[in-house]
């Protein structure tokens, strides 16, 4: 009962846990904890380190059970006992592979452990990085409703003025249908953010396995270093991966060599005959003979090498392939955040000077109501696109970070 209190509370605060907004570290540890496709990798670990213990280890023994030199014509046919020769046996043989092949075997058995193990790791950057850019959509989502919702409330001071503007002459009549015309355009612009929000999230619950995932906390500060990235390129699960192919074609190579080598076994056998002719004892041993290894082992030696060269060259196209995108990726990281300086420092702060410009002006009577309404129409897309300028930047870092970075968290 104690037990079972123990961990119905561990359950509840789990649960509890995952139900609350999680942090940008937060949702990275859980999707690590909870990603099905992790676990199914952590599966192919443990398979292949429990098939590496029979590797390279004898084969079964075999039993042999016989009758031997049974008679079946002649004066003693059918008999057990009026023939000298007749006897059951009863044999132990044991096949012993050269130690090349039980070696190759081992060397395999470990390649096929590391390929894994790389695997794993690739589909546990592939996972972080999903959940990290879904938190981020879903972050700026949150932000970018929240610049809607301020300008929404910029204009509610025009809503209630426009009408009585109208009543006392200063305006057309028919621009008092501006401020409905707007909040209508900012209703369509939140329901594409709320539908971004909703794609946003089904993304973070898919890769945490919560369902009431939400965001809270500051964004990831990634540095970005070219140099440092470009020289860990080598080192990243997606080019280890070819390495550990290559250790199993290698292995695979020195298997087929192998065969060039005799194998050999031996076997006993006891022999009971009837007790007036006595017992027999028999040892033996086979070796085999690679005579014809030109047209049989040679040609299996040369194909399996040929299958470990086409690794390496797979290997090679890879990582230039990493390369360049480890290029371009940079190179929109710099153009993003050329874009984001610009916006933050030209763009926005004018956007923000004109609504406030014709706000003036509207109040000097001087502008009318449309020019106010679409100054800030136009601040709230100009915010709107900083935010998406910025998020931009975030990603990159993140992608950049996660993908070519040592350190993946």
């Amino acid at each position: 009962m104690r037990l079972a209190l123990t961990l119905t509370c561990a359950t509840l605060l789990v649960t509890a846990a995952q139900a609350a907004p999680l942090t940008f570290d937060a949702a990275l540890q859980l999707a690590d904890q909870t990603a099905p496709s992790l676990r199914a990798k952590g599966a192919d670990i443990v398979a292949a380190k429990s098939s590496a213990i029979s590797a390279g280890r004898l084969p079964d023994p075999k039993l042999a059970v016989g009758l031997g030199n049974f008679p079946i014509s002649g004066p003693p046919a059918g008999t057990f006992n009026r023939d000298s020769m007749t006897m059951a046996t009863l044999g132990v043989t044991q096949e012993v592979p050269n130690g090349a092949k039980r070696q190759a075997g081992r060397d395999r058995a470990a390649a096929d452990i590391a390929a894994a193990q790389t695997a794993s790791e690739a589909e546990g950057r592939e996972v972080r990085l999903n959940t990290a850019l879904a938190w981020i959509d879903l972050y700026y989502a949150r932000k970018r409703l929240a610049a809607l919702d301020e300008i929404d409330r910029a204009l509610a001071p025009l809503r209630t003025s426009a009408p009585a503007q109208v009543a006392a002459g200063s305006t057309r009549p028919s621009l008092a249908l501006e401020p409905e015309r707007l909040s209508a355009a900012l209703g369509d612009r939140r329901a594409e953010l709320t539908a971004a929000a909703g794609k946003a999230r089904a993304e973070l619950v898919r890769w945490t396995g919560d369902d009431a995932a939400d965001v809270t906390g500051a964004l990831p500060s990634y540095e970005v270093d070219p140099t440092a990235l470009r020289a860990g390129l080598d080192s990243l699960p997606a080019l280890q991966s070819f390495d550990a192919v290559g250790r199993q074609a290698d292995a695979d190579v020195a298997l087929a060599r192998a065969d060039k080598r005799p194998d050999w076994s031996w076997e006993v056998t006891y022999q009971r005959r009837d007790p007036m002719f006595g017992d027999m004892v028999s040892l033996g041993a086979t070796v085999g003979l690679p005579l014809f290894s030109r047209s049989r082992q040679d040609p299996v030696i040369a194909a399996r090498a040929q299958a470990a060269m086409r690794v390496r060259y797979e290997r090679e196209a890879a990582r230039r392939a990493l390369a360049a995108r480890l290029d371009a990726d940079l190179a929109d990281h710099a153009m993003h955040h050329d874009r984001l300086m610009r916006a933050a420092t030209t763009l926005e702060p004018l956007a923000a000077r004109r609504a406030d410009l014709e706000r003036a002006s509207y109040a000097a009577g001087t502008a009318s109501l449309s020019d106010v309404l679409g100054a800030l129409l136009a601040l709230a897309e100009t915010k709107i696109d900083l935010l998406d300028r910025e998020a931009d930047v975030q990603r990159d870092a993140v992608r950049i970070a996660l993908t070519y970075g040592s350190d993946a968290r």
